[in-house]
């Protein structure tokens, strides 16, 4: 019973539907306006370093959903960095929770100048669910001054994307 089943599951293609497919326009337009900001900005691609303050972990999914194959955040000349002094943008998530208030500002202090804070999610930009926990300082401006704030509940890549674009485009003019 179990051998001729596997046998079908390994001849066969798996029944899921296609990725969509973003309009090639779009995303060539996107990709030029990206490359354009940050190249007059900054001289070089821009660099992001994500930080979860206490987050239910749906903008990081949606985070790491921009570096995958449909997204492909490289290509718009964006790169997450693993340490805050490799940055240019702190890109935080989640509420600002008493715990990691002290490391978001370490955080903050290590980045290079110029460096831009985004709160990204509903949660991030005044608590959202979680405001008026006890263990939840408020939004991230409790703590961080932010230049940007992504809403959505969690955003999407294409929100993030536009939303980095906009701060580039803000700050080259």
């Amino acid at each position: 019973m179990l051998w001729p089943r596997l046998a079908r599951s390994l001849t066969r293609r798996p029944e899921t539907e296609p990725a969509p497919l973003p309009p090639d326009e779009m995303v060539e337009a996107l990709a030029e306006r990206l490359e354009a900001a940050s190249r007059r900005r900054l001289g070089r691609s821009l660099a992001i370093r994500q930080v979860d303050s206490g987050s239910c972990n749906g903008c990081l999914l949606e985070i790491h959903a921009l570096s995958n194959v449909l997204h492909d955040l490289e290509r718009f000349g964006l790169r997450l960095v693993a340490s805050p002094r490799h940055a240019d943008v702190l890109l935080v998530t989640g509420p600002m929770t008493r715990n990691m208030a002290e490391a978001a500002e370490r955080a903050l202090a290590c980045t290079p100048d110029p460096k831009w804070v985004i709160a990204c999610g509903d949660c991030a930009s005044d608590g959202g669910v979680f405001k008026g926990s006890y263990a939840i300082e408020g939004g991230v401006g409790a703590v961080l001054p932010v230049d940007l704030v992504i809403p959505g509940c969690p955003p999407s890549p294409a929100q993030l994307l536009e939303g980095l674009l906009t701060l580039m485009e803000a700050q080259a003019e």
